[in-house]
């Protein structure tokens, strides 16, 4: 197993890509600290993590909030007396244009996407330095790079994580490895919400899958596996970087 007697903590773990990569993590051997905000989810996926059997502990919560940060940390160092690594999946969206955006929309989506990653690498730093190759994963986006309409938080906060990734991987290195990936069109509740942007949602999400060179939409397993494989000590000269895994879509320009 890759991680076998590692400690991970997950955030955005209630669904979609969090959910996959906590599943795949669990079934790689690490001890999960899971966070969401969907107190339900969060709890139904540590009880079937467990009956892999494997050690896992869900913590409810909004990671836009300091504390909430600082208690996953704390989580991990009581549980499971290590700290390894930090896989970021939390997102928001924050769909309208500049002009009709509101200003608590875009600072709730900036709060979610840029400001929780700094808290938690601040609280989880000093705990992975002590650590042999501990290693962080942050989800970004293709719309790092490309621009969607309606999409302005959403774009500029991803963009924003991919250079916070880069930034810290040249000051946390050699301990610490700090990758970012950035997901094209992924089937999971994310892109269904930000297709409300377009005039025919449905037809915008069937056209996402088409539009790539694999002609269908990422899964979220297609994404976790690039996330165990970064996490992981096969990925052990791999840090500062970014991952694209869209299906092709940059390609295509």
């Amino acid at each position: 197993m890759k991680l076998e007697n590692k400690t991970f903590i997950v955030t955005g773990s209630t669904s979609g890509m969090g959910k996959a990569s906590a599943l795949l993590f669990a079934r790689e051997g690490a001890n999960l600290i899971l966070s969401g905000r969907d107190a339900s989810r969060g709890e139904s996926l540590a009880r079937e993590i467990r009956s892999m059997p494997a050690q896992v502990h869900f913590i409810p919560g909004d990671v836009g909030d300091v504390m909430v940060n600082k208690t996953l940390v704390r989580t991990a160092i009581e549980c499971f007396g290590q700290l390894d690594g930090l896989i970021c999946h939390a997102g928001e969206l924050g769909l309208g244009s500049i002009s009709d955006l509101t200003i608590e929309d875009w600072q709730v989506t900036f709060r979610t996407n840029v400001d929780s990653v700094f808290y938690l690498l601040k609280f989880a730093l000093p705990e992975m330095l002590k650590r042999p190759q501990a290693s962080v994963v942050i989800n970004a986006s293709i719309a790092a790079f490309k621009s969607f309409p309606n999409h302005p938080a959403y774009c500029a906060s991803k963009a924003a994580v991919v250079a916070l990734a880069r930034q810290a991987a040249v000051d946390y290195g050699p301990v610490v490895r700090i990758n970012s990936i950035c997901p094209g069109p992924v089937d999971t509740p994310l892109i269904h919400a930000s297709a409300v942007a377009f005039p025919d949602p449905k037809q915008a999400v069937a056209d996402a899958g088409k539009n790539t060179v694999m002609q269908r939409l990422g899964q979220p397993e297609d994404i976790a596996r690039l996330v165990l494989f970064l996490a992981s000590e096969d990925a052990s000269w791999i840090t500062g970087s970014c991952y694209v895994i869209d299906g092709g879509i940059l390609a295509k320009g």
